[in-house]
């Protein structure tokens, strides 16, 4: 019995991409990687289903975001600070 193949995911998706084009059937992309048709079939459906997730968290939008919420918690403490040393200082 062989061993089971470990593909990676750069490997799956590249394959996946060649079945989308449907530039040569299944069965052929099965034979030109060594992999069953069945196995590309299932790769692709979770490929499909998977592809609105791509859209669905912007990278940085929430650490924008985050940032930002950071550093006006930051001047309003500093400005507390300011208010505080007049008010000791008499100015």
């Amino acid at each position: 019995m062989k061993p089971r193949k470990n593909h990676t995911p750069g490997f799956k998706t590249k394959v996946v991409l060649e079945a989308l084009q449907e530039r040569e059937t299944i069965q052929e992309i099965g034979k030109k990687y060594g992999i069953h048709p069945n196995q590309i079939s299932t790769w692709k459906t979770r490929f499909i289903s998977g592809a609105s997730s791509v859209f669905e968290n912007v990278p940085g939008k929430d650490d924008t975001e985050k940032e930002r919420a950071e550093l006006y918690k930051k001047v309003g403490q500093l400005q507390m600070e300011v208010d505080f040393l007049k008010k000791v200082l008499g100015k």
